[in-house]
């Protein structure tokens, strides 16, 4: 296969930090890989029906092509993804490299893969939403692996203190940074929610390009503007 990557360098590898939507992208692609192996790598319309399907998804996403391409990009740069396309390939695929970044094992990718997709979890809920993905073990096996991905030089999980209402303590992940107390209180809310909670996600592009576009825009406008005078002069003097 002919891989399109463009990934820097390799070299000492930057701390990660993911924004949401490269969280949902890289989550779908790890749990995807396990699951449905024989539709692995995905094409961008499937991993935009990845991130936006309804079951084993909180919050609920309304991602568009644009959004995803655009986290796809930032993740290529960040050596966690990887573009590629064959002889055979009708459209370009996208594969994860979340294990030459984080060499762990099966579990505990599969581990960070849902707390990417579902939010803050038990140790209990986490157990039994990874058994699609790996081989499990009990629950005092898990919490060892998780309290060892928490231990980590660069930690990858943190388990958050009870929070009231609650009968066991939640564990998160922090590719995407440490959740804010606004964030905490909202997923343990979600959780609790009869129907999902759903979020519409938009692409929001930096002040100087959103001028730029503008003026391209008006740029274009005065072309056509200008090309329909010239057409109708044309058909004047014709």
């Amino acid at each position: 296969m002919d891989t399109l990557d463009q990934s820097p360098p390799e070299g000492t590898p930057p701390p990660v930090a993911l924004d949401f939507v490269e969280a949902r992208v890289l989550g779908c692609l790890i749990e995807k890989e396990a699951t449905t192996p024989d539709a692995y790598p995905l094409s961008l319309n499937a991993l935009v029906n990845a991130c936006n399907q309804k079951n084993n998804r909180a919050p609920v996403t309304e991602l568009g092509e644009r959004e995803v391409e655009g986290a796809l990009d930032r993740l290529r740069g960040k050596r966690l993804v990887t573009a590629f396309s064959g002889a055979n390939a009708r459209a370009i695929k996208f594969k994860h490299r979340f294990g030459e970044r984080f060499p762990v094992e099966p579990l505990a990718q599969a581990m960070l893969a849902e707390l990417m997709l579902r939010g803050p979890q038990t140790t209990a809920g986490l157990r039994g939403n990874c058994e699609r993905m790996a081989a499990v073990p009990d629950l005092a096996g898990c919490e060892v692996l998780l309290a060892h991905l928490g231990e980590r030089a660069e930690p990858l999980v943190r388990k958050l203190p009870r929070q009231a209402g609650q009968k066991e303590a939640r564990w998160v992940q922090l590719l995407t940074g440490e959740p804010s107390a606004e964030d905490v209180a909202g997923a343990a809310g979600a959780e609790g929610a009869r129907e999902p909670l759903k979020v519409a996600v938009a692409l929001t592009l930096p002040p100087e390009i959103e001028a730029r576009v503008a003026a391209l825009e008006a740029e274009v406008a005065g072309l056509k503007t200008e090309l329909a005078r010239l057409r109708k002069a044309l058909g004047e003097t014709g």
